[in-house]
Protein backbone atom coordinates (compact mmCIF):
# COMPACT_ATOMS: atom_id res chain seq x y z
CA UNK A 1 0.00 0.00 0.00
CA UNK A 2 1.77 2.75 -1.19
CA UNK A 3 1.51 6.04 0.23
CA UNK A 4 0.16 9.75 -2.01
CA UNK A 5 3.22 12.05 -1.57
CA UNK A 6 2.82 14.06 1.73
CA UNK A 7 -0.15 12.21 2.79
CA UNK A 8 0.87 9.18 5.32
CA UNK A 9 -1.18 6.28 5.62
CA UNK A 10 -0.97 5.43 9.40
CA UNK A 11 -2.57 2.43 11.92
CA UNK A 12 -5.34 3.54 13.93
CA UNK A 13 -4.84 -0.77 15.40
CA UNK A 14 -2.08 0.70 18.11
CA UNK A 15 -5.06 3.01 19.09
CA UNK A 16 -7.70 1.20 19.57
CA UNK A 17 -5.70 -1.05 21.94
CA UNK A 18 -4.95 1.82 24.00
CA UNK A 19 -1.92 2.84 22.68
CA UNK A 20 -2.07 6.39 21.77
CA UNK A 21 0.96 7.40 21.85
CA UNK A 22 2.49 5.20 18.72
CA UNK A 23 -0.38 6.63 16.33
CA UNK A 24 -0.38 10.07 18.32
CA UNK A 25 3.24 10.39 17.04
CA UNK A 26 2.46 9.94 13.46
CA UNK A 27 -0.59 12.36 13.59
CA UNK A 28 1.17 15.16 15.08
CA UNK A 29 3.74 15.10 12.28
CA UNK A 30 0.62 14.58 10.06
CA UNK A 31 -0.84 17.52 11.31
CA UNK A 32 1.95 19.83 11.64
CA UNK A 33 2.86 19.26 7.65
CA UNK A 34 -0.29 18.85 5.23
CA UNK A 35 -3.19 18.20 7.70
CA UNK A 36 -3.76 15.26 6.01
CA UNK A 37 -3.77 11.65 6.23
CA UNK A 38 -4.87 8.15 5.77
CA UNK A 39 -6.10 5.57 8.41
CA UNK A 40 -6.12 2.05 8.27
CA UNK A 41 -7.59 -0.43 11.23
CA UNK A 42 -10.25 2.16 11.99
CA UNK A 43 -12.65 -0.53 12.70
CA UNK A 44 -15.66 0.98 10.58
CA UNK A 45 -16.61 -2.61 9.07
CA UNK A 46 -17.02 -3.12 5.52
CA UNK A 47 -20.28 -4.36 5.60
CA UNK A 48 -21.52 -0.87 7.35
CA UNK A 49 -20.07 0.77 4.54
CA UNK A 50 -21.35 -1.07 1.68
CA UNK A 51 -24.54 -1.17 2.72
CA UNK A 52 -24.46 2.40 3.07
CA UNK A 53 -23.30 2.94 -0.57
CA UNK A 54 -25.62 0.86 -1.91
CA UNK A 55 -28.35 2.49 -0.02
CA UNK A 56 -27.01 6.16 -0.56
CA UNK A 57 -26.73 5.53 -4.46
CA UNK A 58 -30.58 3.57 -4.42
CA UNK A 59 -31.41 6.97 -2.71
CA UNK A 60 -29.93 9.76 -5.18
CA UNK A 61 -31.17 7.87 -8.32
CA UNK A 62 -34.95 8.67 -6.99
CA UNK A 63 -36.93 11.46 -8.25
CA UNK A 64 -36.53 14.82 -7.23
CA UNK A 65 -39.79 15.16 -5.93
CA UNK A 66 -38.70 12.24 -3.54
CA UNK A 67 -35.50 13.53 -2.23
CA UNK A 68 -36.99 17.25 -1.89
CA UNK A 69 -39.91 15.86 0.88
CA UNK A 70 -36.14 15.59 3.28
CA UNK A 71 -35.11 19.47 2.46
CA UNK A 72 -33.57 20.66 5.75
CA UNK A 73 -34.95 22.39 8.26
CA UNK A 74 -33.87 24.48 11.21
CA UNK A 75 -31.52 21.64 11.87
CA UNK A 76 -29.74 21.38 8.41
CA UNK A 77 -30.74 18.14 8.22
CA UNK A 78 -31.72 15.87 5.16
CA UNK A 79 -31.68 16.34 1.73
CA UNK A 80 -29.54 19.44 0.09
CA UNK A 81 -30.17 19.72 -3.81
CA UNK A 82 -27.25 20.98 -5.99
CA UNK A 83 -26.06 24.63 -6.01
CA UNK A 84 -26.60 24.93 -2.36
CA UNK A 85 -23.87 25.43 -0.82
CA UNK A 86 -20.63 27.68 -2.10
CA UNK A 87 -17.56 27.84 -0.77
CA UNK A 88 -16.14 31.32 0.36
CA UNK A 89 -14.25 33.04 -2.71
CA UNK A 90 -15.87 30.32 -5.42
CA UNK A 91 -17.67 31.44 -8.21
CA UNK A 92 -20.35 29.07 -8.32
CA UNK A 93 -22.04 26.98 -6.15
CA UNK A 94 -20.66 23.34 -5.21
CA UNK A 95 -22.05 21.13 -7.64
CA UNK A 96 -23.05 17.98 -5.71
CA UNK A 97 -25.96 16.41 -3.72
CA UNK A 98 -25.30 15.36 0.11
CA UNK A 99 -28.06 14.03 2.67
CA UNK A 100 -27.01 14.97 6.15
CA UNK A 101 -27.84 13.66 9.44
CA UNK A 102 -26.45 14.35 13.36
CA UNK A 103 -27.34 13.23 16.67
CA UNK A 104 -30.57 11.96 17.10
CA UNK A 105 -32.54 14.08 19.07
CA UNK A 106 -36.28 14.25 20.12
CA UNK A 107 -38.60 17.68 19.32
CA UNK A 108 -39.09 17.56 23.22
CA UNK A 109 -35.38 17.79 24.13
CA UNK A 110 -34.26 21.09 26.10
CA UNK A 111 -31.64 22.23 23.49
CA UNK A 112 -34.46 21.55 20.43
CA UNK A 113 -36.89 23.55 22.41
CA UNK A 114 -33.82 26.16 23.09
CA UNK A 115 -33.49 26.82 19.68
CA UNK A 116 -30.01 25.45 19.55
CA UNK A 117 -28.94 25.30 15.93
CA UNK A 118 -27.92 22.05 14.59
CA UNK A 119 -30.01 20.09 16.76
CA UNK A 120 -33.24 18.02 16.55
CA UNK A 121 -34.34 14.96 15.00
CA UNK A 122 -33.13 13.75 11.72
CA UNK A 123 -35.40 13.92 8.15
CA UNK A 124 -35.93 10.65 6.42
CA UNK A 125 -37.67 10.05 3.28
CA UNK A 126 -40.73 8.14 4.32
CA UNK A 127 -40.40 5.03 1.78
CA UNK A 128 -37.14 3.87 2.85
CA UNK A 129 -36.43 2.62 6.05
CA UNK A 130 -32.98 0.66 5.03
CA UNK A 131 -31.70 3.89 3.97
CA UNK A 132 -32.32 5.12 7.43
CA UNK A 133 -30.74 2.27 8.76
CA UNK A 134 -27.80 2.11 6.92
CA UNK A 135 -26.99 5.91 7.35
CA UNK A 136 -27.44 5.12 11.15
CA UNK A 137 -25.48 2.15 11.83
CA UNK A 138 -22.37 4.12 9.53
CA UNK A 139 -22.81 7.33 12.24
CA UNK A 140 -22.23 5.29 14.88
CA UNK A 141 -19.36 3.27 13.59
CA UNK A 142 -17.88 5.82 12.24
CA UNK A 143 -18.58 8.00 15.48
CA UNK A 144 -16.69 5.43 17.68
CA UNK A 145 -13.37 5.94 14.92
CA UNK A 146 -13.66 9.84 16.07
CA UNK A 147 -13.37 8.75 19.54
CA UNK A 148 -10.46 6.78 18.98
CA UNK A 149 -8.83 9.31 16.65
CA UNK A 150 -8.82 12.10 18.84
CA UNK A 151 -7.39 10.03 22.07
CA UNK A 152 -4.71 9.71 19.58
CA UNK A 153 -4.96 13.72 18.80
CA UNK A 154 -4.98 14.44 22.62
CA UNK A 155 -1.67 12.45 23.27
CA UNK A 156 0.00 13.98 20.08
CA UNK A 157 -0.62 17.23 22.00
CA UNK A 158 0.76 16.59 25.43
CA UNK A 159 -3.10 16.32 26.88
CA UNK A 160 -4.54 13.63 28.54
CA UNK A 161 -5.92 11.02 25.96
CA UNK A 162 -9.63 11.73 27.88
CA UNK A 163 -9.47 15.65 27.35
CA UNK A 164 -11.60 15.73 24.39
CA UNK A 165 -14.54 13.21 25.66
CA UNK A 166 -15.90 15.77 27.98
CA UNK A 167 -16.25 17.78 24.86
CA UNK A 168 -18.07 15.54 22.53
CA UNK A 169 -20.90 14.40 25.33
CA UNK A 170 -23.37 15.20 22.81
CA UNK A 171 -21.52 15.74 19.80
CA UNK A 172 -21.78 18.18 16.54
CA UNK A 173 -21.75 15.19 14.69
CA UNK A 174 -22.70 15.69 11.36
CA UNK A 175 -22.22 12.37 8.44
CA UNK A 176 -22.88 13.29 4.70
CA UNK A 177 -23.59 10.95 1.95
CA UNK A 178 -22.63 12.79 -1.26
CA UNK A 179 -23.20 12.46 -4.58
CA UNK A 180 -21.25 14.13 -7.63
CA UNK A 181 -22.35 13.79 -10.67
CA UNK A 182 -20.22 14.09 -14.03
CA UNK A 183 -19.33 17.82 -14.52
CA UNK A 184 -20.92 19.53 -17.32
CA UNK A 185 -18.88 19.24 -20.21
CA UNK A 186 -19.55 23.15 -20.91
CA UNK A 187 -18.05 24.15 -17.18
CA UNK A 188 -15.44 21.07 -16.83
CA UNK A 189 -12.81 23.16 -16.10
CA UNK A 190 -13.89 25.95 -14.28
CA UNK A 191 -16.86 23.59 -12.06
CA UNK A 192 -15.80 21.85 -8.71
CA UNK A 193 -17.14 19.03 -6.85
CA UNK A 194 -16.43 21.06 -3.84
CA UNK A 195 -14.66 24.05 -4.38
CA UNK A 196 -11.11 24.61 -2.48
CA UNK A 197 -11.98 25.19 1.15
CA UNK A 198 -11.06 24.45 4.50
CA UNK A 199 -13.24 22.45 6.80
CA UNK A 200 -15.04 24.35 9.63
CA UNK A 201 -14.32 21.86 12.38
CA UNK A 202 -12.32 19.42 14.44
CA UNK A 203 -11.71 16.85 12.57
CA UNK A 204 -13.15 15.13 9.23
CA UNK A 205 -13.13 11.29 8.35
CA UNK A 206 -14.23 10.44 5.06
CA UNK A 207 -14.69 7.39 2.81
CA UNK A 208 -14.41 7.73 -0.81
CA UNK A 209 -15.48 5.20 -3.83
CA UNK A 210 -13.21 4.52 -6.34
CA UNK A 211 -13.57 7.43 -9.04
CA UNK A 212 -11.43 9.87 -7.18
CA UNK A 213 -11.19 13.70 -7.55
CA UNK A 214 -9.80 14.46 -4.34
CA UNK A 215 -7.30 17.52 -3.75
CA UNK A 216 -5.10 18.65 -1.16
CA UNK A 217 -2.87 21.86 -1.03
CA UNK A 218 0.70 20.72 -0.82
CA UNK A 219 3.30 22.74 1.05
CA UNK A 220 4.34 24.37 -2.80
CA UNK A 221 1.06 25.45 -3.55
CA UNK A 222 0.03 22.96 -6.18
CA UNK A 223 -1.76 20.26 -5.79
CA UNK A 224 -1.86 16.35 -4.56
CA UNK A 225 -4.31 14.04 -5.55
CA UNK A 226 -5.59 11.85 -2.43
CA UNK A 227 -6.66 9.22 -4.42
CA UNK A 228 -9.10 6.19 -2.51
CA UNK A 229 -7.09 3.65 -1.02
CA UNK A 230 -8.91 0.36 0.01
CA UNK A 231 -9.40 -0.04 3.66
CA UNK A 232 -8.59 3.42 4.75
CA UNK A 233 -10.02 6.71 5.16
CA UNK A 234 -9.02 10.19 4.68
CA UNK A 235 -8.27 11.90 7.84
CA UNK A 236 -8.07 15.81 8.32
CA UNK A 237 -8.70 18.31 10.54
CA UNK A 238 -10.56 21.83 10.34
CA UNK A 239 -10.11 25.07 11.22
CA UNK A 240 -11.28 24.72 14.72
CA UNK A 241 -8.71 22.23 15.84
CA UNK A 242 -6.34 24.51 13.94
CA UNK A 243 -7.49 27.37 16.55
CA UNK A 244 -7.60 24.78 19.85
CA UNK A 245 -4.16 23.54 18.98
CA UNK A 246 -2.95 27.57 18.95
CA UNK A 247 -1.71 26.71 14.99
CA UNK A 248 0.27 23.81 15.68
CA UNK A 249 -2.04 22.13 13.82
CA UNK A 250 -2.78 23.07 10.13
CA UNK A 251 -6.03 23.29 8.62
CA UNK A 252 -5.25 22.57 4.74
CA UNK A 253 -7.22 23.52 1.77
CA UNK A 254 -8.64 20.67 -0.66
CA UNK A 255 -10.96 20.48 -3.16
CA UNK A 256 -13.17 17.93 -5.27
CA UNK A 257 -13.80 17.70 -8.91
CA UNK A 258 -15.32 15.07 -11.04
CA UNK A 259 -14.12 14.77 -14.50
CA UNK A 260 -14.82 10.98 -14.53
CA UNK A 261 -17.53 10.96 -17.16
CA UNK A 262 -19.55 8.91 -14.17
CA UNK A 263 -20.92 9.57 -10.51
CA UNK A 264 -18.96 9.87 -7.61
CA UNK A 265 -19.79 8.67 -3.84
CA UNK A 266 -17.83 9.49 -0.75
CA UNK A 267 -18.89 9.76 3.18
CA UNK A 268 -17.80 12.57 4.75
CA UNK A 269 -18.04 12.71 8.97
CA UNK A 270 -17.35 16.53 10.36
CA UNK A 271 -16.86 15.05 14.26
CA UNK A 272 -16.82 18.07 16.35
CA UNK A 273 -17.74 18.73 19.92
CA UNK A 274 -20.71 19.56 21.89
CA UNK A 275 -22.63 23.56 20.82
CA UNK A 276 -21.87 24.70 24.13
CA UNK A 277 -18.01 23.22 24.28
CA UNK A 278 -15.34 26.17 24.95
CA UNK A 279 -12.78 26.47 22.41
CA UNK A 280 -9.57 28.18 23.82
CA UNK A 281 -6.01 27.33 23.17
CA UNK A 282 -4.77 28.17 26.58
CA UNK A 283 -6.82 24.41 27.66
CA UNK A 284 -4.42 22.58 25.16
CA UNK A 285 -1.00 22.67 27.07
CA UNK A 286 0.54 25.83 24.88
CA UNK A 287 4.32 25.94 25.01
CA UNK A 288 5.79 27.81 27.88
CA UNK A 289 6.16 31.52 26.89
CA UNK A 290 3.53 30.94 23.95
CA UNK A 291 0.73 33.44 23.98
CA UNK A 292 -2.77 32.07 22.39
CA UNK A 293 -3.76 33.67 19.09
CA UNK A 294 -7.31 33.04 19.34
CA UNK A 295 -10.21 34.21 21.58
CA UNK A 296 -12.44 31.24 23.20
CA UNK A 297 -14.87 31.14 20.95
CA UNK A 298 -18.31 28.01 21.73
CA UNK A 299 -17.65 25.33 19.45
CA UNK A 300 -21.14 25.47 17.50
CA UNK A 301 -21.61 29.46 17.43
CA UNK A 302 -18.44 29.37 15.33
CA UNK A 303 -19.24 26.66 12.94
CA UNK A 304 -23.05 27.60 12.46
CA UNK A 305 -21.25 30.92 11.27
CA UNK A 306 -18.98 28.86 8.60
CA UNK A 307 -22.29 27.14 7.93
CA UNK A 308 -24.55 30.17 7.25
CA UNK A 309 -21.61 31.79 5.35
CA UNK A 310 -21.36 28.78 2.77
CA UNK A 311 -25.22 29.10 2.12
CA UNK A 312 -25.44 32.73 1.38
CA UNK A 313 -26.49 33.47 -2.25
CA UNK A 314 -24.11 33.76 -4.61
CA UNK A 315 -24.28 34.90 -8.57
CA UNK A 316 -23.10 32.28 -10.84
CA UNK A 317 -21.47 32.97 -14.24
CA UNK A 318 -23.88 32.65 -16.96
Amino acid sequence: MSEPAGLPIIDLGPARQGDYATTGALISHAFTTSGFCYIRNHGVPDAVIDRLRAQALDFFHAPMEEKLTCKPKEAVRGFNALNRTTMYGAEQPDYKEFFQIGLELPADDPAVLAGQPLRGPNQWPASRPAFRDAMMDYFNAIGACGQVLLRAVAHSLGIAPDFFVGKYDRPLQRTQAIWYPPHPAEREKDQFGVAPHTDYGCITLLWQDQTGGLDVMGADGNWIPAPPIPGTLVINIGDLLCRWSNQRYNSNMHRVTNRSGKERLSIATFYDPDYDAIVDPRDLNLPTGTQPLFEPVSAGDYIMGRIRDSQKPRATKA
